[in-house]
């Protein structure tokens, strides 16, 4: 993996994240309603983990801004999108769940294994 692809890689995790929490922050209601899915009884069960999307996006953004100076953090994605794609993958394998996650449950997995190599390589470029 070349260095030069780590930063927009980083970017476009930024905006991925942040379009995705913007979205389920502003308009919970209308995401479940255009895939047919029963929202919870409060929408703060949606709405927290939202923010979080756009934490994470500030922190993705700081890594694209100085992926070696930031790469510790990587890991911190790396432990977000393996969640979700645990989560998802047990839930879809077990007792099922609404189509509506797992398109970006594939996202997160393409994005865990982007970030781990842009750790690794990061990592070797900081011992060479």
């Amino acid at each position: 993996m070349n260095t030069t692809f780590i930063k927009p890689l980083f970017l476009i995790a930024a905006l991925y994240d942040g379009i995705l929490g913007l979205a389920f922050l502003i308009t919970p209601a209308g995401i479940f309603a255009m895939y047919g899915v029963e929202p919870p009884y409060h929408m703060a069960f949606i709405q927290f983990p939202a923010f979080l999307l756009i934490i994470f996006a500030a922190m993705f953004y700081r890594i694209a801004m100085d992926p070696v100076g930031n790469r510790e953090l990587i890991l911190y994605g790396c432990a977000l999108k393996t969640s979700y794609c645990l989560l998802v993958l047990v839930y879809w394998l077990t007792t099922g769940i609404s189509s509506m996650w797992i398109p970006w449950a594939w996202a997160d997995l393409v994005f865990l294994v982007l970030f781990a190599l842009s750790w690794h390589k990061l990592g070797q470029e900081a011992v060479a």
